[in-house]
């Protein structure tokens, strides 16, 4: 995600037009550094905490925790290119080296694309799971999940490679090595395609497609069925919020990057506002744990299970842990969130 980020800062490749402004640090640097520090630190124990529920509850059975627990690997690691970005949006200068440039611009675009493959792949192997579960259960297995992940780790690598190798550190900001207007319009529209528009699409199409069978199944049920009609509206919910919040965290980051190509001189209200959209889009990251929690009841009572431990031993303190089967990948299972 970065790479798009230093073409803003670095206003391509060309002296900072609004440098004179960060010459000492004001009131909205600090505010900036603080919630850079508050959204990497609800990432990291966000993400940490899904990976645990499924490592020491779920043991990875089924293809949609394994897919769960790559999305929560990216989305963690993501978190931890987020101090040197800060540190250098903070400071106006990056401190760490030409290596450290492009190891960080490396991984942070590998967790980046990774997280968002995961999510898209994981609108499919919902759909599939409800459309026909016999028929595609020989594609939703733990082991085929856990090729077809190593496969996105690998595509995420190969996708933004050339790109994050173009940045160095020589001119002070960890920044790309612009070759033309035209070569860099071409970078944002590539991964613009490959990193918002392809998975947005495919994301919502899975997921109309999810709720139509959903609602073709229940009117097509002899007797009214309540909890069909309570499966429909969670999963309602669960799409509705997942495909919001996957737009409204990235379309302004896209945006502000194709605005920047057409200004001949950035001010530094424009300069503020895409730090605030690039926090927004890191913020993204930490969201998937949040809406885990509030959208899926398998994932809310793990969560009740891994933070309540008194529960196993004191009554008055219990958790509201019943009623869940570790081991279900039936239609039920469309209620983890994707």
């Amino acid at each position: 995600k970065s790479y798009e980020n230093k073409s803003i800062v670095a206003d391509g490749g060309q002296d900072l037009p609004w440098k004179q402004h960060y010459d000492s640090i004001d009131g909205f640097g600090i505010t900036m550094a603080v919630l850079y520090l508050v959204v990497c630190i609800l990432g990291l124990a966000g993400n940490s905490l899904v990976i645990v529920a499924i490592l020491k509850l779920d043991k990875m059975s089924s293809s949609t925790t394994v897919y769960i627990f790559n999305l929560a690997l990216a989305d963690g690691l993501f978190m931890v290119g987020l101090p040197f970005i800060a540190c250098q949006n903070f400071q106006n200068r990056w401190m760490f080296g030409d290596t450290a440039c492009k190891v960080v611009m490396v991984l942070d675009g590998i967790n980046q694309f990774t997280s968002v493959f995961c999510l898209t792949v994981m609108s499919i192997d919902r759909y599939m799971a409800l459309a026909n579960p016999l028929q595609f259960a020989r594609w939703r297995t733990p082991r085929c999940a856990k090729i077809v992940s190593a496969f996105l780790w690998l595509f995420s690598l190969l996708t933004i490679l050339p790109m994050a190798l173009h940045f160095s550190a020589d001119r002070g900001l960890c920044i790309p090595d612009i070759v033309s207007d035209t070569w860099w319009l071409g970078i944002l529209s590539y991964t613009f395609v490959m990193g918002f528009a392809l998975p947005f699409t495919i994301m919502t199409a899975s997921y109309t497609a999810l709720l139509v069978t959903l609602r073709s199944q229940r009117l097509r049920a002899t007797t009214p069925n309540q909890e069909s009609h309570r499966l429909e509206r969670q999963v309602t919910k669960m799409v509705v919020a997942v495909v919001v919040v996957f737009g409204v965290c990235w379309l302004p980051f896209y945006t502000f990057n194709f605005y920047s190509l057409f200004q001949s001189g950035l001010l530094l209200t424009f300069a503020r506002a895409f730090e605030f959209v690039v926090l927004l889009s890191y913020s993204w990251s930490c969201a998937n744990p949040i809406l885990y929690a509030c959208l899926s009841d398998t994932f809310r009572k793990h969560f009740r299970t891994l933070l309540c431990p008194a529960a196993k031993s004191s009554p008055s303190m219990q958790c509201n842990t019943e009623r869940y089967d570790l081991n279900d990948t039936g239609v039920r299972d469309v209620t983890f969130l994707a």
